[in-house]
């Protein structure tokens, strides 16, 4: 893979700037948009990008910092999914804070916002506060948005508990967006002024990268991710009015920056320190970029991918058309098609040329790989296991100069578990999926060389592209970014079942 971004100057930049925003303050509670841990966004559009150098950026500031996490009432009841674990924003609540304290941080304490005595946040509230967790509750502001004197009030934010922090830099993060953060960050704020203290406020968010080209596809990319949020790339109009500098910025903090301007002065007494939304960032993810032309194709493929992504989720339900038609035209916009991520046609071929020597009239489920050597290869759906399990075996194969002709999994392990699966736990569908490939290739590889060597070239597919020709399985999507593989799917099932699929 060519490397398009200097890792170790991000961090550098990144962690100098937040440091010479705390020397202004007291107190500088710092939102974090995106991703603590994981930005596998992030990583697949600046190769180079550590998917976790957030959270290893505060782990190296970790005695000045404490973190507070947001999650909206409203979502915890309609048992939102975050996409890329498959688990609910409340179960990924606790995994944020195993995941912080994995890496020394001090969690201060869980805010419930917009809370109106939802019955299953009831419920979240006690599994957390029996565990020890600190949990604060956030109605409803009132006057938010627009009624500034409202806001700032002992009617509005004086109405939400204070929050009792120690250290000077208070991240507020949250599962996902539209948790409430801007808003604890700003209530914090009209408290800790109330008392006499000198706090700030700052906004940690990668993308859109303020000082690169609008239309680079660095930032195109940037809005296929957030198509189904409706931002909208811009220039910052503030910013050229104040500096007379072209800057990068999105709809929502451009759209609410007059109003969150005039509650930083309502609450501090004095003029907004900040001229613009790019003022309030603390992004140089920018400065990290060493190879624009990898950056640049980078983006376009990550574009592709989220083309796949939600046209499939578009086929699910979970988003509207009009979503799904936005990433098509920022397809068209830069020119793209389907057929330039590599391993499209390839699987498609292949799933063509497996209908024509099928008698049955439904999908023939295949799937293509691209190894980091750049070879393609191929897989079917069968009797005994998906397409997707397939290509796993397949892949390690070739990387252990394998024949395909040996089997790397004995029939002694393999019947059993597609007996299991079928004929004591009842399922309609007993071919065997990744995970359970995966195991019994574990298995196997205890007594089989082979299969041993095998074992051992999975870290390979770490940073490997796939495309199948139907709908992945949750599980299998899941098993996949484990491994470290893109998957990308066509919108089609595997049948027309509609819940044995």
């Amino acid at each position: 893979m060519k490397i398009g971004f200097d890792q170790k100057k991000y961090l550098e930049e990144q962690s100098k700037f937040i440091l010479e925003r705390v020397n202004d303050y007291d107190k500088l509670y710092l939102e974090f948009g995106g991703k603590l841990f994981n930005d596998l966004h992030a990583k697949r559009v600046l190769p180079g990008f550590d998917e976790n150098a957030k959270i290893k950026l505060l782990h190296k500031l970790k005695e000045k910092v404490e973190v507070i996490i947001c999650v909206y009432a409203g979502d915890i009841e309609r048992n939102k999914i975050r996409g890329d674990y498959g688990i609910t924003y409340d179960v990924d609540v606790l995994r944020l804070i195993d995941d912080l304290r994995a890496y020394e941080l001090d969690v201060n304490s869980v805010v419930i916002t917009r809370y109106d005595e939802q019955p299953a946040t009831k419920i979240f509230i006690n599994k957390l506060e029996r565990r020890g967790i600190k949990v604060y509750k956030h109605r409803a502001t009132k006057g938010y948005p627009s009624d500034v004197d409202a806001i700032v009030s002992d009617e509005g934010y004086g109405k939400n508990p204070f929050i009792e922090t120690t250290k000077s830099i208070v991240v507020v993060t949250a599962p996902g967006p539209g948790s409430g953060k801007l808003g604890t960050c700003l209530s914090q704020l009209y408290h800790e002024h109330k008392q006499g203290r000198a706090a700030g406020y700052s906004k940690f968010e990668t993308f859109p990268v303020w000082n690169v080209p609008l239309k680079h596809p660095l930032n195109i990319a940037y809005e296929a991710a957030t198509a189904d949020l409706n931002d909208i790339n811009m220039l910052d109009s503030f910013h050229f009015d104040a500096y007379n500098k072209i800057s990068v910025n999105y709809n929502r903090d451009i759209e609410t920056f007059p109003v969150l301007r005039r509650i930083i002065e309502r609450i501090t007494g004095e003029e907004a320190v900040y001229k613009s939304p790019t003022d309030m960032g603390v992004n140089r993810v920018g400065f990290g970029i060493i190879d624009d032309d990898v950056i640049k194709e980078a983006s376009r493929q990550e574009i592709i991918r989220r083309y796949f992504k939600t046209g499939c989720e578009y086929k699910k339900g979970y988003i509207d058309k009009e979503t799904f038609e936005r990433v098509k035209l920022l397809m068209e916009e830069l020119n793209l098609k389907q057929q330039d991520r590599k391993v499209v046609m390839p699987a498609r071929e292949r799933s063509a040329n497996l209908k024509q020597c099928s008698s049955k009239n439904e999908a023939c489920p295949a799937l293509a790989i691209e190894l980091n050597d750049g070879t393609i290869l191929t897989s079917k759906s069968s009797d005994i296991m998906d397409a997707t399990a397939a290509i796993i075996l397949n892949a390690v194969k070739h990387f252990a100069n394998i024949d395909d002709e040996i089997h790397l999994i004995s029939p002694v392990i393999l019947e059993p578990i597609i007996n299991l699966k079928s004929k004591i736990l009842g399922s309609k569908k007993p071919a065997l999926d990744c995970e359970n490939v995966l195991i019994a290739l574990s298995i196997c590889a205890a007594t089989n060389p082979t299969a041993k060597v095998a074992m051992d070239k999975l870290v390979m597919l770490k940073g490997c592209q796939a495309h199948s020709t139907t709908i992945v399985s949750t599980n299998d999507e899941q098993t996949f970014r484990k491994l470290g593989i893109d998957i990308t799917s066509d919108a089609e099932y595997a049948t027309e079942s509609l819940y044995y699929i």
